[in-house]
């Protein structure tokens, strides 16, 4: 099972609490065409900064579906990212659907204007026909730039083409080696007065042969005995490329929350485990 940790703010969210969610948007995701990959770069920029992410959903390239879920997710008072639909094809809906989310409409933003242009002319290489800002291509590359009214921009170092930003939703192309540095980019300049605000830590075990239902009332116990603390579960049917105790089905059993909470815990999860008749496996820094 996996647990979910909130990150303390002093946003106006209403809460003591953030969370951080993903929304990845592509039929060619769905389809199996591509892989996804922002999922575990997230992931990977939020651990870097001493947070995690709390939620992910993966939705088609259908207008109805997108606004549906973003509606939901504005109401929700997360931060969240959204990747991919934010181009100028017919496939490309997540702009309008976030403002119909809204309420609202879209609009060609100033700045994103002034961006795609340069990017234009940059792309002509100093040819004038390539360069003239009202051909039907170019005017369509416009399109980009329309998004719902009262958003801000998200740099794109990549082309220079911006993603966008409203309610705390982040807006960024479908493609990792632009979205990637975009995600960062918020984070660091929206969030970090959340960086490391707690000293997060995890610990865990295997458990031979373990069985759920058997170490569920434990660890219920050792969450009511230690509030902040957070026991996990993860059960395998085994891998006999490892050999050893992960070849055969197993348990790895740990709690995580604030280092400070977790001695006692840990001390009381491996002695109530072992009253239960298992044996436990320690695990090693290697794996």
């Amino acid at each position: 099972m996996v647990e979910v940790i909130k990150k303390l703010s002093v946003e106006d969210s209403g809460s003591d609490f953030r969370r951080f969610g993903l929304i990845v948007i592509g039929d060619e995701i769905l389809s199996g065409r591509r892989q996804d990959k922002h999922l575990s770069k997230l992931i990977e920029l939020l651990n870097e900064r001493g947070l995690s992410l709390s939620w992910a959903k993966y939705v088609a390239d259908d207008p109805e579906q997108i606004t549906a879920t973003l509606k939901d997710s504005f109401t929700s008072g997360d931060v969240v990212f959204s990747t991919g639909g934010i181009g100028a094809t017919p496939d490309d809906h997540t702009r309008q659907c976030a403002a119909l989310a809204l309420g609202t409409k879209t609009k060609l933003h100033p700045t994103a204007q002034e961006l795609i242009a340069g990017r234009i002319q940059i792309m002509a290489e100093g040819d004038p026909m390539k360069a003239d800002l009202n051909t039907a291509e170019n005017q369509h590359r416009f399109k980009m730039g329309e998004f719902p009214i009262g958003s801000d921009i998200i740099p794109n170092p990549y082309n220079q083409i911006p993603g966008f930003s409203i309610r705390e939703h982040y807006f960024v192309p479908g493609f990792p080696v632009m979205a990637a540095p975009m995600m960062a980019w918020c984070l660091d300049t929206y969030y970090q007065n959340l960086f490391h605000r707690e000293n997060w830590a995890e610990q865990s075990f295997i458990v031979p042969k373990g069985i759920e239902s058997v170490l569920t009332p434990l660890m219920e116990r050792i969450e009511a005995s230690f509030p902040g603390v957070k026991v996990f579960s993860l059960p395998s049917v085994g891998d006999s490329s490892r050999g050893g105790v992960y070849a055969e089905r197993h348990i790895e059993l740990g709690i995580k929350g604030n280092a400070i909470l977790l001695e006692c815990a840990w001390i009381a999860l491996r002695t109530g485990t072992e009253a239960l008749g298992y044996a436990i496996h320690d695990i090693s820094k290697s794996g």
